[in-house]
């Protein structure tokens, strides 16, 4: 087996590891901004943690847009065709965009509603402010994903890693200044951390397009860029590949939402916790999707030259990856988990509240490392459509009643909540794993290929 998977272990170390060490990146700054907003107060630590899961639909279904990308460049990359991976570039990016518009009107028409919510009343002015600025990020985010994952199908992970990197270094200079006050900035608290966040968002993507552009490398790309001609084709394709993928995410994201709203109705002590256990939490989702979106991209590849042996292998490679990666993050929060609340707050009740989360948060990580490797395959196919069935099964379906079952039901607060997550990864693993070997074997018929 290691002769037969080492070359695919490697190429996924070379395109995972960018990204690895960009969701590094990512954690370390989700990480910041806890323990600041945390340092500062627990009311300000509840609200980040209601306005952040009420963003994380939004921002999550535009990432999983955007993914569509991969796949469509990934294939074209494959057989060499630049310039035609820079035009479907350009009609993605107009499509992200038009996109971003509608989810941006949602969330503000939103805001009106936030007191409807059941939150706690001291709450809300924080979690308004707040709102508000974190919703002036959409428009940024939705060009440097559509870039991002653009330079993903190009096999090149390495280049959107630094913009994020520079990106994080801006945002928690500016959480140390504006939450706190420091060196003649205002002290704005929680707003610092959302101003902060605003200005790293739109930094991010201004210097991703212009090196984009200006890039030898990118050249060809660059030139396929400013082709005007069949664009309304092109983003009929890319809307096709993408809006599955997008409801899926957003679909998925909603459980863990609405995770926040009902450990909010236990008082803002369960919902400070909540955050922060969600906060850990990324330490395993980040590397898992690491390696789930370099299988994506090998997957993308190999089924552009028709090879379908090699999307099975590269996609069992991904697991065994993932799966050892999962253990991983299991023995940090096991053995290291008080260690890591401790650094978020030093509230002994969220503390207290937080450490019962830990155990559901182990049985979490084998669960979420199956169906991401296996959610990333199929997206690498381009057969998006039966992933919307597969959120809508574990995460509505399934996901909420259970959810409301163990918290509301049985009393079990915010614990109630981190186990339902544990059915409907489950489930999810389950459907993901068997869609993917259904359109191997459809395509192995179509090409003549045995299994």
């Amino acid at each position: 087996m290691k002769n037969k998977y080492s070359a695919e272990y490697k190429s996924l170390f070379r395109l995972g590891l960018p990204v690895l060490v960009t969701q590094v990146g990512v954690i370390v700054v989700s990480f910041a901004d806890t323990m600041m907003v945390g340092a500062y107060g627990v009311d300000e630590l509840a609200a980040a943690a209601f306005v952040n899961s009420l963003f994380i639909i939004p921002i999550v279904m535009q990432m999983g847009f955007a993914q569509g990308l991969t796949p469509l460049v990934g294939a074209l990359f494959g057989r060499g065709e630049k310039e035609e991976a820079g035009r479907t570039l350009h009609g993605g990016v107009q499509i992200n965009l038009v996109v971003s518009l509608g989810l941006t009107a949602i969330m503000g028409i939103l805001f009106f509603f936030v007191d409807r919510f059941g939150q706690p009343e001291e709450l809300l002015p924080l979690i308004r402010e707040y709102y508000l600025i974190v919703l002036s990020t959409m428009l940024p985010m939705a060009v440097f994903n559509s870039f991002q994952q653009t330079c993903n199908g190009f096999n090149d992970t390495a280049m959107p890693m630094w913009m994020i990197l520079g990106a994080n270094v801006l945002n928690i200079c500016g959480n140390y200044l504006l939450i706190f006050g420091k060196f003649g900035c205002p002290e704005l608290g929680l707003a610092g951390a959302g101003v902060s966040t605003m200005l790293a968002r739109y930094a991010a993507a201004i210097v991703m397009v212009l090196v984009f552009f200006h890039r030898d490398c990118y050249r060809p790309y660059a030139i396929g860029f400013k082709i005007k001609e069949g664009l309304g084709d092109v983003r009929r394709k890319v809307w096709v590949t993408s809006y599955p993928v997008m409801i899926q995410s957003g679909v998925e994201c909603s459980l863990w939402s609405f995770g926040a709203v009902v450990s909010g109705w236990f008082g803002k002590i369960q919902l400070a916790a909540y955050q922060v256990v969600n906060t850990m939490a990324q330490l395993g989702f980040m590397t898992f999707i690491s390696f789930g979106t370099a299988t994506s991209i090998r997957v993308a590849n190999y089924m552009g030259v028709s090879d379908i042996r090699g999307v099975r292998r590269i996609t069992l490679a991904g697991l065994h990856l993932n799966l050892v990666l999962a253990t991983v993050a299991s023995l940090i929060f096991i053995f290291g988990g008080e260690w890591l609340i401790h650094c978020f707050t030093p509230d002994a009740a969220v503390t207290a509240s937080a450490l019962t989360l830990i155990l559901p948060l182990v049985i979490y990580q084998y669960m979420d490392a199956t169906q991401l490797t296996y959610i990333n395959a199929i997206r690498g196919t381009s057969h998006v459509q039966p992933l919307l069935w597969i959120s809508v099964c574990s995460y509505i379906l399934v996901g909420i009643p259970v959810l409301l079952l163990f918290a509301k039901g049985l009393q079990l607060g915010n614990i109630g909540v981190y186990y339902s997550f544990d059915v409907a990864l489950a489930v999810a693993s389950v459907m993901a794993t068997v869609v993917f070997y259904r359109v191997v074997r459809k395509e192995s018929r179509k090409l003549g290929v045995s299994n």
